[in-house]
């Protein structure tokens, strides 16, 4: 049936399958899921005086005029005309003199693209065309899908290949999985017919809904999809849960620390804190994810979950992704920790020579109770002696290997057990990706901010009044206060150029900043910090700028995390809309940390994008994390704002976590039913749409 390979179908040799191998594609099952991106209407014709720019259409005329020019590369234009009286020119750059002699005037001709202004009126630019006999041919019934394409395979060459596949689809009852009882509520097509739809839309189907995704057809696709990749997830918890973990239940820590700490919880870091110890009291590894507004205060209600795993004599490990971010973790938790006598190690990159050493004979003996680090502590030989909780901070900059990696970390101490895993994010997750991305995962949410923290006044700024915000930071610096000035990519990498390339650019930029800012603020102390910097040299900056000894930082960046400078109150963002809604908050978390009244302003260049001017405004109209990641699911899609080192997360054909996360619910109840009552056909569903790319048990 839907696992026969691809080799069965007519004109797919090996080569053909190979290439189609190299995108997944392996078996009929995967043609039928390989869906359309849009499609293209040669069903009507439309005459050439109703065209309007920007709109696709067919259309059908007689050659008029064919000019051939070679200003600054060749150019072919040929002028056709119809019974409406218009006139459209067809514009091609690539073309062969054979191809140019078949435009002879009175031909006929039949065009499918997308007409824009040109000089002379309408033209389309390299559309697909036919020429025509002087006997009318029949039109299409059937919308022409357009699939992505394959380098190696010709469109034309894909297209049939999944006309085949379909023609051997199996009737309803042998493909359809979904228990009749579940499906009919919803009012979604069969499966068969939803497929059918999808790939052989007929002329009267409804375009604009096929185009935006919300036809019932990709409904009950993208339906089954989630409900797969949400079912992929909750066998990974439930494989998860039947590990052993070491209960942690001694609370005699923890209360030392509260009443050692010199501010009281926040009612949220209550209630987080009070599920987190429920998890741990139990013999099954926690997965927890908690999430919280920047300057929340996530890190003291890590360092509480640590007391409990040392009150029972065993260890905790918090990574963090950034030098910076970590050594700021290791100052708060040495500082809260010290006076309980907890033993706090570091390892980074940066910790070398007899440092190293001793600082990994603690980690083995046992004598480090909670160890803080990078990356470094995932690395071989790294051996801890009875790892019983793993914090991961802003784990969306981890992989799903670099958080397995610390788990087996646990797994090889002395007790053998499955570590509990504490994740959290200062980037706030929206409810539908936390729903759906993160089902191996229990969330909470610190979404109240500590007393005394002032939201921070947003205001966005054409790049021509910068002058205005030199005397700005004079005066803010006048009176005492630091400010941040932040240099982002301002021009794009080539296309053989990567992440370093824009660093660089990025470095260069702040360089060129930090020299004019220093020639205009001679009486004010400028510091700079970019990614290309040696860590000690940042450091050094960040430390100096922290004890006051700067007054103007000009970074790039690489101080979106982990900085926490209450005295500064101004931030100006340079070239804001080229960040995202994410980082662009992040950012703004810098300042606002402190009992002053703090600013951030948006620098920005015309002309803005419709996408720029939606973020820019978002971010003047509010201070809600959780309100600005809902906005940036809705403007970058959940790809982007997982990152693309969340392996397999997702990563869909069809669904779309903005547009169908009214399906969750449902989806959410189908799932855990097909568990208890049908996990075999839970099984096939997972096999059919996630394969062979099941995530990482527990990651």
């Amino acid at each position: 049936m839907g696992d026969a390979p691809l080799t069965t179908l007519s004109g797919c040799g090996p080569k053909v399958a190979a290439k189609l191998s190299e995108r997944g594609l392996s078996c009929l099952q995967d043609l039928w899921l390989q869906l359309p991106r849009r499609y293209e209407d040669r069903t009507r014709i439309t005459p050439i005086a109703m065209l309007q720019p920007g709109v696709a259409a067919q259309v059908e005329g007689r050659v008029e005029a064919v000019e051939r020019g070679f200003r600054y590369r060749p150019v072919l234009r040929v002028a056709i005309g119809d019974e409406s009286r218009g006139t459209l020119v067809l514009r091609f750059f690539h073309f062969r003199a054979a191809q140019a002699a078949q435009f002879v005037p009175g031909t006929r001709l039949r065009c499918y693209g997308t007409p824009r202004s040109g000089q002379n009126g309408l033209e389309m630019v390299h559309p697909s065309y036919r020429m025509l006999g002087e006997v009318d041919e029949d039109l299409g019934d059937l919308l022409d899908p357009v699939y992505p394409a394959i380098e190696g395979v010709g469109p034309a060459t894909l297209r049939r290949m999944i006309g085949q596949a379909l023609d051997r689809l199996p009737p309803d009852d042998a493909l359809e999985l979904l228990p009749a009882p579940m499906l009919e509520p919803l009012g979604l097509p069969p499966l068969r017919q939803a497929l059918l739809t999808v790939h052989r839309p007929p002329r009267d189907a409804d375009l604009a809904a096929l185009l935006a995704g919300i036809h019932p057809a990709q409904r009950r696709l993208a339906l089954e999809e989630l409900l797969a990749h949400h079912l992929s997830l909750r066998r990974q918890r439930i494989a998860q849960q039947a590990h052993a973990a070491a209960p942690l239940c001694d609370d005699r820590l923890v209360h030392e620390l509260l009443r050692q700490l010199p501010f009281a919880l926040t009612s949220a870091q209550q209630r987080v804190f009070g599920e987190i110890r429920v998890d741990l009291a139990r013999p099954s590894p926690m997965l927890r994810l908690v999430q919280g507004d920047v300057g929340s205060g996530k890190t003291v209600v890590a360092a509480l979950a640590a007391m409990l795993a040392v009150a029972a004599g065993k260890q905790a490990a918090l990574m963090a992704p950034t030098e910076l971010l970590a050594e700021q973790h290791l100052a708060n938790l040495a500082g809260w920790l010290a006076p309980l006598g907890v033993r706090v190690a570091w390892l980074a990159g940066k910790v070398t020579g007899r440092a190293r050493t001793r600082a990994l004979a603690e980690v083995a003996s046992g004598e480090a109770q909670l160890v803080v680090g990078t990356h470094a502590l995932m690395q071989e030989g790294v051996a801890f002696h009875d790892l019983a909780l793993a914090i991961i901070d802003e784990q969306h900059r981890f992989g799903v290997h670099q958080r397995l990696a610390l788990r087996e970390k646990g797994r090889a101490g002395a007790s053998a057990a499955v570590p509990h895993q504490l994740v959290m994010t200062a980037t706030p997750i929206p409810r539908t990706l936390a729903m759906s991305a993160y089902a191996d995962l229990d969330v909470s949410a610190i979404d109240e901010l500590p007393p005394g923290r002032t939201p921070v006044q947003t205001v966005a700024l054409s790049a021509e009044r910068r002058p205005e915000l030199v005397e700005r930071i004079r005066a803010a610096c006048a009176e005492g206060r630091q400010a941040y000035w932040v240099c982002t990519l301002i021009e794009e990498p080539g296309e053989d150029t990567g992440a370093g390339a824009a660093m660089k650019v990025e470095a260069q930029a702040a360089e060129t900043t930090f020299e004019s800012l220093s020639n205009q603020l001679p009486e004010l102390s400028v510091g700079l910090v970019h990614g290309r910097m040696k860590p000690a040299e940042k450091q050094a900056t960040m430390a100096a700028f922290k004890a006051g000894a700067i007054d103007l930082l000009v970074a790039t960046t690489v101080i979106e995390v982990g900085v926490d400078v209450p005295n500064a109150s101004l931030m100006i963002i340079e070239n804001a809309e080229r960040l995202g809604l994410a980082q662009l908050h992040q950012l703004r978390g810098r300042v606002g940390r402190g009992s002053a009244v703090s600013s951030c302003v948006l620098l920005y260049r015309s002309p803005l994008s419709q996408v720029a001017r939606e973020r820019l405004q978002t971010m003047r109209e509010t201070n809600d994390g959780f309100l600005i990641a809902e906005r940036d699911l809705s403007l970058r899609g959940p790809g982007e704002l997982l990152g693309t080192r969340q392996t397999g997360v997702a990563e869909f054909r069809l669904a779309d976590l903005a547009r169908d996360a009214d399906l969750l619910p449902q989806v959410h109840d189908m799932a855990e039913r097909l568990l208890c009552t049908d996990p075999a056909v839970a099984d096939r569903l997972v096999q059919r749409w996630v394969g062979g790319a099941v995530r990482f048990a527990g990651a």
